[in-house]
């Protein structure tokens, strides 16, 4: 029983849970916006449910206006997240790490630019040797 307390209370499990929760609660934000503000921009200029679109082949009927809802909503969703969420962080990343300096005691590699100890003789990434670091 000790080390299955040990196991949950790890700092991998909580984490991942808590990621876990705060992605289904995201996820619910992230759809409501795109149901409730984007979607009815769709139908500004015309219909906005397909839903009835079909078209029947000996007895069967083929529901691509279902297809066509799904595919719209899926697209305005990936594009919401895309400008919404990966844009700014993206953004902020390239921002932050403007201002970094390498850590003390590495230099780039003068073939693939990678970071590499300064006491290096050959990258650890490409393999080439690199003359001693003045």
């Amino acid at each position: 029983m000790k080390d299955f307390k040990t196991f949950i209370l790890r700092g991998n499990v909580v984490d991942l849970a808590v990621g876990i929760v705060i992605g289904a609660a995201f996820g619910a934000v992230v759809t409501s916006f795109v149901g409730n503000l984007l979607t009815p921009l769709v139908s500004i200029p015309g219909k906005t449910n397909f839903a009835e679109l079909t078209f029947t082949v000996n007895h069967s009927v083929f529901r691509y206006g279902e297809f066509l809802n799904a595919l719209i909503a899926f697209i305005i969703l990936a594009a919401a997240v895309f400008f919404v969420v990966v844009k700014p962080i993206n953004a902020l990343n390239a921002r932050r790490l403007r201002g970094e300096e390498s850590e003390p005691g590495t230099r780039e590699c003068p073939e693939c630019l990678s970071e590499i100890p300064a006491a290096a003789r050959r990258c650890s990434y490409c393999t080439s040797e690199v003359a001693p670091a003045a």
